[in-house]
């Protein structure tokens, strides 16, 4: 076992040099709100001069849970390919996410059940099936030298096997499509992470997630410039065999409004959007309340999805304050990963202090478990003590809720008018994208309420 120290929450930048936002072309900023027009002859222009000619392509795009104007992105792009690709695969980036049906799907690209092959001719759409073996082709290895650099000393003795969907791997152009927001992760998604792990095998997924659980979500989350996941995901994005391209976007959360795009290199169109999403997505208060209560939208499906209601939230809440995340349509913890509930949700310091009984454990799971639990500490004398109390108002059964070590609130008697007349209460109607924190000031020095830990225990593998 290791020990490393990071900075307190936040720091700028980490590990090796972002891209080069003024290399990718670009559209919008800050503020603004781009017609459909603009963004169609945008992408047309683009495309255009992309190296796509008699060459198979590859589309990796965003599932239901991210907000993404895509059916308007992917007439525009099938206009622009059509007669220069030799045939175009659509890569839905699910992770570990359940599938989509073909009722979503047709929604989520824009066609009708039944009716693909008239509105995109010649595109072949599928989920990333990371529940088959044959979904992946085996890229490389990591090793554990340059793991040790990548993670600034995190992991010291461990390596990891790159794998990723085949369709990735066997195209000549792969191009990701989608938008970056805060992310608890990596600091801020997008660029490669629809890569690893959007259609990553297990193994990458597991290992970064973990790592992003040993800095913290509340250090991680909304960190600009390349954080050690992030520098993770783009050592392993150099293995894939196809050129690499990115249409990224920022997108006005809960909507279908772009604020901007960008294209180039993946690493160059997410600095891009990486700057305009932390002048957009990121929402300040003065002081810190007692309360949250996270309205989850419908696309969040099971609390594995639903948990950024609680850490985009968590940092304007006081300690010893509650989150609640209000999801009555949510009945199941998590619909691709059941042994969750076995493990239950626990700080960090609860696992590291326990390594010898959770390394075995698939350490994806136990970086979930830490996203949603939030702050806290664990020793022998004292046990398991966490900075706020974690609030389930959903369909799950108040069994369940308790044994995984949560909160329980019966949704039916949540009064979302009450709430919001409670001065003490903040609601937040669309929680899941914006992330919100506390301005810097006397609340906690570094905009982060009293009592807030840094990150300061890592473990090898």
């Amino acid at each position: 076992m290791t020990t490393h120290t990071l900075s307190p929450a936040r720091q700028d930048s980490y590990g090796t040099e972002p891209g080069d936002p003024d290399r990718a072309v670009k559209i919008g900023g800050v503020g603004e709100r781009l017609e459909s027009e603009q963004v169609t002859r945008f992408v047309r222009d683009a495309l255009a001069g992309a190296d796509v000619d008699g060459k198979s392509v590859c589309l990796v795009v965003p599932d239901g849970t991210r907000t993404c104007p895509l059916p308007l992105l992917m007439r525009a792009t099938h206009e622009v390919l059509a007669g220069r690709a030799t045939k175009v695969t659509v890569v839905i980036a699910l992770g570990t996410h359940q599938g989509m049906s073909d009722e979503h799907l047709a929604r989520h690209l824009g066609y009708r059940v039944g009716e693909l092959d008239q509105t995109y001719p010649g595109w072949a759409v599928v989920n990333h099936e990371s529940w088959l073996p044959e979904t992946f082709t085996t890229l490389g290895t990591i090793g554990a030298e340059r793991l040790a650099e990548l993670t600034g000393g995190l992991l010291t003795d461990t390596s990891v096997q790159v794998k990723i969907n085949r369709h990735v791997a066997e195209a000549d152009v792969t191009i990701v499509v989608g938008p970056v927001f805060p992310h608890e992760v990596v600091g801020f998604s997008g660029g490669n992470k629809y890569f690893f792990p959007g259609v990553s095998g297990q193994e990458l997924i597991d290992l970064s997630h973990w790592v992003g659980a040993l800095i913290t979500s509340a250090a991680m989350i909304g960190s600009r410039g390349v954080t050690p996941v992030r520098a993770l995901i783009n050592e392993a994005a150099t293995l894939i065999p196809a050129q690499r391209l990115a249409l990224c976007l920022v997108v006005a959360s809960g909507t279908d409004t772009l604020h901007a795009a960008a294209f180039g290199t993946p690493e160059d169109a997410w600095a891009a959007c990486a700057a305009v999403s932390a002048e957009t997505h990121v929402s300040y208060r003065d002081r810190p309340v007692r309360r949250v209560l996270s309205i989850m939208p419908t696309k969040y499906e099971d609390i594995w999805t639903a948990a950024k209601g609680f850490y985009k939230l968590e940092p304007i809440v006081a300690d010893g304050g509650e989150v609640i995340i209000y999801a009555p349509h949510i009945t199941e913890v998590s619909a691709m990963h059941p042994h969750i509930t076995e493990i239950g949700y626990h700080n960090r310091d609860y696992f590291v202090g326990q390594w010898d009984r959770f390394s075995d454990q698939p350490w994806g799971d136990l970086a979930h478990s830490t996203h949603l639990r939030g702050q806290g500490t664990w020793d022998l004398e004292h046990g398991e003590r966490n900075r706020v109390t974690v609030t389930l108002a959903t369909g799950i059964p108040e069994d369940v809720v308790r044994s995984i070590n949560l909160n329980y609130l019966d949704p039916a008697t949540v009064d979302i008018e009450a709430y919001q007349a409670d001065p003490d209460t903040f609601v937040e109607p669309h929680a899941g994208e914006v992330l919100y924190r506390l301005r810097p000031g006397p609340t906690g020095g570094d905009g982060e309420p009293d009592g807030r830990q840094p990150a300061t225990t890592g473990l090898d593998g």
